[in-house]
């Protein structure tokens, strides 16, 4: 409960903070300033909730496999004793981009720890991908999954596949500690779960 608390008060603060802001990470991006406008312009996303699962009622451990945009292979047993935040987009998604600097925010918080993150680009070849993760300043990897949607379909319990943005916070075991469905409106929400994760042994 303290920790759901926790988030609650992030999540309270982050949607102030978001509405106060008219100089933040994206605001030059058309799609991003369409998105904070409510135009979505077709793009399928959730509203933005979130989700903990209690220690004793989690989902089984996620296991995954796929390509990475540089063509690497990778899969779950590359990230066992890490959290892991996996999060799905693509290019052309408004929320997505608006969302892309607080997740580099996020993973830059906890850059040195046991914490690794890995997008799940659903609809894009490499390139596009490569040229998203540039432009934004993404330094973390993604999987391509347009061809396969193998690494989609093992989250298919998690989280819905129709919706874009979501994330989710796997803890060192594998298994789900939390999961965000709509774009985030602020990087210490994540940053929260993530810690709450982390603080697990």
């Amino acid at each position: 409960m303290r920790n759901a608390l926790k988030v609650a008060s992030a999540f309270a603060a982050a949607v102030i903070l978001a509405a106060s802001l008219t100089a933040c990470s994206g605001a030059n991006d058309d799609l991003a300033q369409q998105y904070r406008a409510g135009n979505d312009k077709g793009y399928i996303s959730g509203d933005f909730q979130w989700k903990e699962y209690p220690p004793g009622d989690r989902p089984a451990a996620v296991d995954f496999s796929g390509t990475l945009d540089d063509g690497a292979a990778v899969s779950s047993t590359d990230y066992a004793g890490k959290v892991t935040v996996v999060n799905f987009w693509y290019a052309e998604c408004a929320p997505c981009r608006q969302e892309a600097p607080l997740l580099e925010k996020a993973y830059q918080q906890f850059a040195g720890q046991d914490v690794a993150f890995l997008g799940v680009n659903t609809y894009n070849q490499a390139a596009t991908a490569r040229s998203f993760a540039t432009e934004f300043d993404v330094t973390y990897p993604s999987v391509i999954d347009v061809d396969t949607k193998a690494v989609t379909a093992a989250f298919a319990s998690i989280v819905p596949l129709s919706a874009t943005p979501s994330t989710v916070v796997l803890g060192k075991d594998g298994r789900p500690t939390a999961r965000i469905v709509g774009a985030l409106p602020d990087a210490s929400i994540l940053t929260s779960l993530i810690k709450t994760a982390l603080g697990e042994s």
